[in-house]
């Protein structure tokens, strides 16, 4: 959802789409502008299919996964966020099908993706867990789940310690029999956090999901 220099969440209770148009409206550039670093470390290494960026905000992690090789569908809660989304990918002049999608209600197709990635995806629980796990449901078999969010008592992201998570929190989310955990850590990084350069620390989860890949593109 969002990117290093920033807070990952608005401080408040509100989740509905209204809310964030509201937090995208208060502020010209809610993110970097860059990817996600998480994503980058993971995605590098897998071969381009279909992938899904959810709470895609102004676009950063659509584009870069587009300039890729990547087919990318972008969704957000947020049409204020999109239509920023949408012109970031224009100026870069690559293709990204972008959705208005609340996917606490409205999941993703089942087995659709060769990659689901979740960036900074902090709810309360609940709903997050279902949420989370009718993201996996929409990762194709031989495709990848990629979790990331910040690690419980540290700096960064949403004021409210029930939407953080650790990373083994989310993997037990899923089935041994059919999930494979590749990456279930913690990972610092230097970035400014309200105006100061300060370590941060990512819970990352990446999963696999077991079969035979057959690539959705």
């Amino acid at each position: 959802m969002g990117h290093d220099e920033h807070d990952h969440q608005p401080d408040r209770d509100g989740m509905d789409a209204a809310a964030w148009d509201a937090t995208y409206e208060e502020n010209a550039a809610m993110w970097s502008g860059r990817p996600n670093a998480q994503l980058v470390a993971e995605v590098d290494g897998l071969s381009p299919g279909s992938a899904l960026d959810i709470g895609c905000g102004e676009g950063a992690d659509a584009v870069w996964l587009a300039q890729r090789g990547w087919t990318v569908t972008a969704v957000d809660i947020s049409e204020v966020a999109l239509d920023r989304a949408r012109g970031r990918a224009a100026e870069a002049e690559v293709e990204v099908t972008f959705e208005q999608r609340d996917v606490v209600t409205d999941p993703p197709s089942p087995a659709t993706y060769d990659l689901v990635s979740a960036q900074f995806f902090h709810l309360p629980d609940p709903p997050r867990n279902s949420a989370l796990r009718g993201l996996g449901e929409a990762v194709a078999a031989g495709g990848t789940l990629l979790v990331v969010g910040h690690q419980p008592g540290t700096h960064g992201g949403p004021g409210h310690a029930d939407r953080l998570f650790a990373p083994q929190e989310i993997t037990a989310l899923f089935s041994p029999a059919d999930w494979e955990v590749i990456v279930a850590e913690t990972r610092s990084r230097r970035a400014v956090h309200h105006g100061e350069m300060t370590d941060l620390v990512d819970a990352v989860a990446v999963l696999r999901r077991l079969g035979t890949l057959e690539s959705t593109t």
